[in-house]
């Protein structure tokens, strides 16, 4: 019982940690949000999914207007479910469930819904500067990354770029690391 209590009060550290770099900075960061274990899950279950050929073309909009256009992104993607029962995934949003509950308990967010999905990026792969809103529908109010690179280097590249006003911030995609940020209106 104790390591139930020990689990959910680092949990409950990682939600304090990207909200007060939120309120800070205003792009939440926490640093191993996701457990080493989740994370390297996470990956292999990727690499899978990769070698099954299960990633998609990743394109722009939503789906009711999609597009597709390599030169403004050229990564990969694979939509995450409950649907798909899989073991990681589960753990994932078990994670992210309790991480909403937290943020509209103690934030008053009003989250109702969330989405996500693996993005892949290869060597030479990116995604230019974007809003993470959809033109005809504003209901998305805030994005969320987490980083799976075991070992990346700065010479790796792939750092995510945040453009504010007098405040641009450059992001180390390290594993565990989550980034949380309000999408601009």
């Amino acid at each position: 019982m104790a390591s139930l209590s020990a689990n959910g009060n680092s949990m409950e550290n990682s939600f304090e940690a990207l909200i007060a770099s939120y309120l800070e900075n205003k792009v939440g960061l926490c640093e191993h949000f996701l457990s080493d274990e989740l994370a390297n899950n996470l990956k292999k279950h990727l690499i899978t999914l990769q070698k099954q050929d299960l990633l998609v073309e990743a394109g722009t909009g939503n789906s009711n207007v999609i597009a597709y256009d390599s030169a403004v992104r050229s990564d990969s993607i694979y939509w995450l479910d409950k649907k798909h029962n899989n073991e990681f995934e589960n753990a994932f949003f078990v994670q992210i469930e309790a991480f909403i509950a937290y943020l509209n308990e103690s934030c008053y967010t009003g989250i109702t819904g969330y989405e996500f999905h693996y993005s892949l990026y290869e060597k030479g792969d990116f995604y230019l500067k974007h809003l993470d809103q959809f033109q005809t529908n504003s209901s998305r109010k805030y994005s969320m990354i987490s980083y799976l690179n075991q070992d990346w280097k700065p010479a790796d590249g792939g750092q995510l770029l945040i453009h504010q006003l007098n405040n641009n911030q450059m992001i180390a995609p390290t594993q565990g690391k989550t980034v949380f940020l309000k999408v601009m209106n």
